[in-house]
């Protein structure tokens, strides 16, 4: 989407605030004994109260109204009955609609102390964004993104996973540009232009450079390294980005 109008800009806004409110109330909510269901209930009904509709259950009827990854789960994972634990590394992704607007967001978080990696990887995954963050500008390259997050990731002693990426939104959950690397990638080198909206998310990983998709048909996981991810939807102008999802 290319955001042109005052009307759009207010739209991304709306429902970017809803989700960062949302994304901010479960990891508050988020301690050793609720289930991961129980935080997709609140969020449910955070989104009838917003009158806003869940991205993953509007557009692909995925079976939660978040996504909640637990360990070495990175990504669109199942709510469930899954009991959170002192220790535990947390992904939970929010987006939705209104009015025809999309947002998405998603942070790593580690429940309780936590081991030095758990916190290591969600501080790296903040900086990599912030450092790819000075390359979202009309007339950047996405590679020059990807480029940012993939050294601040070996800068660190980690990497990155190179096989999720971010995207375009807007008009949809997801729209062009297909692919946000975590990496310099010179073959799909789109210039970024003025009023492009885009999902920027990071994935920072101990070790693993790729994930697999689980039996479920929706989880995306690790064979056993812990990964962290910061995303946000960030509209471009010639002032600098506009983060929708603070």
């Amino acid at each position: 989407m290319i955001a042109r109008t005052e009307e759009d800009f207010i739209g991304l806004k709306e429902i970017g605030k809803i989700v960062a409110t949302i994304r901010d109330e479960l990891v508050k909510r988020t301690a050793p004994g609720i289930t991961t269901k129980e935080l997709d209930l609140i969020a449910k009904e955070r989104f009838e109260q917003a009158e806003a509709i869940s991205a993953p259950k509007g557009e692909y009827d995925f079976p939660g109204y978040t996504c909640i990854s637990v360990n070495k789960e990175v990504a669109h994972g199942i709510p469930g009955d899954y009991v959170i634990r002192e220790g535990d590394l947390i992904n939970i992704d929010v987006s939705a609609s209104k009015n025809g607007y999309f947002a998405d967001t998603g942070i790593s978080f580690v429940v309780g102390k936590g081991t030095d990696l758990q916190k290591k990887l969600c501080q790296v995954a903040k900086k990599a964004f912030d450092e790819g963050l000075k390359h979202v500008n009309p007339g950047s390259k996405i590679s020059d993104i990807g480029n940012a997050v993939y050294q601040t990731a070996k800068d660190n002693g980690l990497t990155v996973i190179k096989n999720l990426t971010g995207h375009g939104i807007g008009r949809a959950i997801h729209e062009a540009p297909d692919h946000i690397y975590n990496f310099k990638n010179n073959w799909d080198d789109e210039v970024l232009k003025e009023g492009m909206v885009i999902a920027f998310e990071p994935f920072i990983s101990s070790q693993e450079e790729e994930v697999y998709q689980e039996d479920d048909g929706w989880t995306i996981a690790t064979e056993g390294s812990l990964v962290a991810q910061m995303e946000h939807t960030i509209i471009l102008t010639k002032e600098g980005p506009v983060i929708t999802t603070i």
